[in-house]
C-alpha cells in the first residue's frame, strides 16, 4: 500500500510543468542593469573598472560593444584563491531594453532558461534565473561593499 502511494507521488511530481516567470526574470534584469552602471559608470569610455570588497579583487571588463548590446567579463578573485576559487561571470547589456543578462556563469556556456529535471549536468530547472538572481545579489554586495584603490597626489609648498 506504501509503495502504491509513493508511486502516486512521483507520478504526481513528474506530471507538474515548470513555467519559468518572466516577469520576475525581468525584473530581475533590469534591476541588475542598473545595478552595472552605478558599479560602472563610465562604461563607454572606459575598458576596464577595478576594485575592492575586503581582500578580493573585481574586475569588470568590456569585451565588446555594439549599438544595442556590451558584453561584460565580472571577476572576483580572492587572495586566497586556491581556498576559495574565483568568480567568472560573463553579462550582456541589452540597452535598449534596460536589461542586464548572464551569458556564461564559471565555466557553463549558453545555459538554457529552463531544463528537465533531473539531467545529464544535473542543472536545476530554473538554472538561468538562479544565475541572474546570485547576479543579482553579488551587484548589490559589490554596491554596499567595493572600495576604489585612489592614488592621492598631495602637492606640497613651501609657506
Amino acid at each position: 500500500m506504501e509503495l502504491v502511494i509513493l508511486e502516486m507521488g512521483l507520478q504526481q511530481a513528474r506530471k507538474k510543468k515548470f513555467k519559468l516567470d518572466l516577469v520576475e526574470l525581468h525584473a530581475v534584469c533590469e534591476a541588475n542593469y542598473a545595478r552595472l552602471l552605478r558599479l560602472f559608470p563610465d562604461y563607454e569610455n572606459s575598458n576596464r573598472r577595478d576594485f575592492f570588497i575586503g581582500s578580493a579583487t573585481v574586475q569588470m571588463e568590456v569585451v565588446e560593444r555594439c549599438r544595442y548590446t556590451t558584453i561584460f567579463y565580472l571577476n572576483q578573485q580572492h587572495s586566497e584563491a586556491r581556498w576559495l576559487g574565483s568568480l567568472r561571470v560573463e553579462v550582456r547589456a541589452y540597452h535598449d531594453a534596460g536589461m542586464l543578462e548572464v551569458g556564461m556563469f564559471q565555466s557553463h556556456r549558453q545555459v538554457a532558461a529552463r531544463y528537465q529535471y533531473p539531467n545529464d549536468k544535473m542543472f536545476q530547472q530554473d538554472e538561468k534565473s538562479q544565475q541572474n538572481r546570485f547576479l543579482a545579489d553579488w551587484l548589490e554586495h559589490c554596491l554596499q561593499n567595493g572600495r576604489a584603490s585612489l592614488e592621492l597626489c598631495a602637492s606640497v609648498t613651501d609657506a
